[in-house]
């Protein structure tokens, strides 16, 4: 057994923070790390057009530079080659495309985008090769769990490759120094490296083999051995594979590096905390809206990216193309449906970059859309470059609890609750951010005034005790349902490793789904609600959450909701809760040290997330506003539902306020835009602060406000789509 096995099997705290990179807190204040020294920081608006094959000699590139300059384009991202080389390579194994000849499409136009002072990134792509690869190396391509060697299933004459052995390793290294060599860019980035899902060639076997002592796994439950430390030497891999490449391009280049097409939240397979540290800049690759998802997607995107980027600059792709599964990527998505995904992700810090696949525009429909918002974007660009956020409140996701505890299952047992808390905050108006549960260090939440953990079941013991010293210094928490059961890989304890904030103990089961039963309202003392009940006191009882872990709890605790066990539903007769039935708390409040704490033994955010429940929005947010209990940054009054941030740059400090009030908000695309009517609004303004000036950054007016006591309170008439409140500062 090797001594990384042996080290694994341990379950040591030490190992828990080395899956994902160093230990925690040896990187500078994630909010407010200085930007990259480089060009990374400079470009606010990117442009991406993504040669087709048979687009050298069938595209008018001055057509593209002339729309680059009306946009105010800083950076350009070009196909150059891996898949398909649009350059003249000399690699014999790299395919050419056929319409190339003796031309040069990726170095011409990287030459004239150059001229107008744009940055430009070569993009590469990496997850598929021609028959001439397959034939001098079949060592290269993915093989599945049945042993077959994986053609490509859209296009059959490409084979998948395999992203963790020497097709990336040797043959894609090759092709980024020949890519610098030739051009200089300034970066490379590339699509698909990190692979098309699990492969079982014979370099993955051998290296992970000598890795773990074991077998690849033939199961996807994160508590079987194999599969837990393949999750681990995959990230290893990959992370070997991207610090390889950028060497080899700084190598050339000094000024440019490599950056991957990676990063996300809970479900993300790569860490992020490891991420934050390589990437000078990261681009959001969230193209758009497909299914059941909500508007304020895109920002959420923007959030847990900073959780680890901090100041970095963070772009957000987005497609002009439709983002449904069946791939129809030559028509065009509707003017609005474009408007606000980009306006939600430019409210959450994110700079725009549109990809356009094949350079041959069909349907133009979308390039007066977005040629307006790049414009109004670069008229307002000093209002734009944010230096932190100011939300007072913030919410952890946990990529830990996603591979170990939530497995297959993670979409439904960890990101549900978060969507629901995340929902929840939204309806509220609260301004929030996103925490990376690996950067739970003092420098990395002190900002923050309340902290939410939907349902992060998996916490070492080194991250209670940085919850903890948080409460003690006068932080608050709110938990659902199983969080801290679980230890960093996924195994159950004996109890809460945050029994003693919670006031509570687990008792030795979870319930559910739990058909039938409800929360009843509970009265203080003093005969009167708790503030967690407030606008639900007439509703003596609203539903419960569908699964709960039963729980003792301790003499100094409240509980203003106890559970009413499930009853029959059927048949009629017998719909009644029974006399004898005595509920556990449905929810714990305590003060402790400085702080307050939350504890719902129910998942109520996933039920919300589920249900939609009016009551359970109301219950979410009344513990966010009790266990805060302090004056918001920012309130907004008003009709409709606006996703809200608020934000300070060098001279000034702006409230952004998205009008999310659509029948479309959950699922696209958006028809129109529903304009709602005046917000009140109320900003505080830091002290010693002096204002020079107020504007409405879309209105283009300067409203009338009032400043008492550090607050500036005033209305905004209507807002349609977006509307942005900046306030300049002598």
């Amino acid at each position: 057994m090797t001594s990384s096995r042996r080290t694994f099997l341990g379950y040591t705290a030490a190992t828990a923070a080395t899956i994902f990179g160093p230990s925690f807190g040896n990187i500078a204040e994630a909010l407010q790390v200085p930007s990259q020294p480089g060009w990374y920081d400079r470009p606010m608006r990117w442009a991406q057009i993504s040669f087709a094959e048979d687009d050298p000699g069938n595209y008018d590139p001055q057509f593209w530079l002339d729309y680059f300059k009306r946009l105010h384009i800083d950076a350009v991202t070009l196909n150059a080659g891996g898949a398909v080389a649009f350059y003249p390579t000399q690699l014999p194994l790299q395919y050419r495309s056929r319409w190339l000849g003796d031309m040069d499409t990726f170095g011409d136009l990287k030459q004239k985008c150059k001229a107008l002072g744009l940055v430009v990134v070569a993009r590469t792509d990496a997850h598929a090769c021609h028959q001439n690869a397959y034939d001098a190396h079949p060592d290269w391509i993915l093989v599945n769990a049945a042993g077959e060697k994986m053609r490509h299933p859209s296009d059959k004459d490409f084979w998948l490759t395999c992203a963790l052995g020497p097709y990336n390793f040797e043959f894609m290294t090759s092709v980024h120094e020949e890519i610098m060599t030739k051009y200089m860019a300034d970066g490379i980035f590339t699509n698909r490296w990190a692979g098309s899902g699990m492969c079982y060639c014979e370099h993955c076997q051998q290296n992970f083999h000598t890795f773990s002592g074991l077998d690849l796994p033939r199961t996807r439950d994160p508590q079987n051995s194999a599969r837990k430390l393949y999750i681990v030497w995959r990230q290893q891999r990959l992370f070997e594979l991207w610090r390889l490449w950028n060497t080899k391009i700084q190598n050339i280049n000094p000024n440019a590096s490599y950056i991957a097409n990676a990063g996300g939240g809970a479900l993300s397979e790569l860490d992020m905390k490891t991420i934050g540290e390589l990437a000078p800049t990261l681009f959001a690759d969230r193209q758009g809206r497909s299914g059941l998802t909500p508007l304020w997607a895109n920002g959420k995107n923007g959030k847990e990216y900073r959780a680890t980027l901090g100041s970095k600059a963070i772009v957000g792709i987005f497609s002009v193309g439709l983002e449904e599964k069946y791939r129809w990527k030559d028509s065009v998505q509707y003017d609005d449906e474009i408007r606000l995904w980009v306006l939600d992700g430019i409210a959450h810090g994110l700079r725009p970059w549109f990809i356009k696949f094949d350079c041959k525009v069909i349907d133009s429909r979308w390039m007066p859309v977005v040629e307006e918002l790049y414009k109004w974007h670069a008229a307002n660009e000093p209002y734009l470059r944010n230096e932190r956020p100011l939300a007072r409140v913030a919410m952890i996701y946990s990529q830990q609890t996603a591979s170990y505890y939530g497995g297959e299952d993670a979409r439904a047992k960890v990101e549900d609750p978060g969507l629901g808390f995340y929902q929840a905050l939204i309806e509220a108006r609260i301004p929030f951010e996103m925490v990376h549960d690996h950067l739970l260090d003092a420098a990395h939440i002190r900002q923050f005034r309340t902290l939410i953990l939907p349902n992060i079941a998996a916490l070492s013991r080194t991250q209670c005790e940085q919850l903890a010293q948080f409460v003690e210094q006068g932080g608050s928490l709110i938990a659902t349902y199983e969080t801290s059961l679980y230890n960093e890989w996924g195994v159950r304890q004996p109890n809460f490793g945050l029994a003693s904030l919670f006031g509570a103990s687990y008792a030795g089961k979870t319930e559910g789904p739990m058909l039938n039963s409800y929360l009843k309202l509970n009265k203080e003392s003093s005969g009167q609600f708790h503030p967690l009940l407030k606008d639900l006191e007439n509703s003596v009882r609203f539903i419960n959450a569908v699964n709960q872990v039963s729980i003792t709890t301790a003499e100094n605790v409240s509980s203003p909701l106890q559970v009413v066990p499930t009853y029959p539903d059927l048949p009629m007769e017998e719909v009644f809760p029974r006399s004898d039935s005595n509920g556990q708390p449905g929810v714990v409040v305590r003060t402790a040290g400085k702080g307050r704490v939350v504890y719902f033994p129910g998942d109520v955010d996933r039920t919300f997330w589920e249900t939609l429940n009016y009551d359970l929005g109301r219950l979410l947010r009344n513990a966010v506003l009790w266990a805060t209990n302090e004056p918001a940054p920012l309130t907004v009054e008003g009709k409709g539902i606006l996703d809200v941030s608020i934000w300070a740059q060098k001279n000034s400090m702006t409230a952004h306020l998205v009008n999310l009030t659509n029948p479309m908000m959950m699922k696209g695309p958006v028809r129109e835009i529903i304009p709602i009517s005046a917000q009140k609004i109320a900003i505080k303004i830091p002290k010693g602060r002096t204002i020079k000036h107020v504007y409405l950054l879309v209105a283009g007016t300067n409203p009338k406000y009032a400043n008492k006591e550090n607050h500036v309170t005033l209305e905004v008439p209507s807002i349609a789509l977006h509307e942005v409140i900046a306030i300049e500062f002598y």
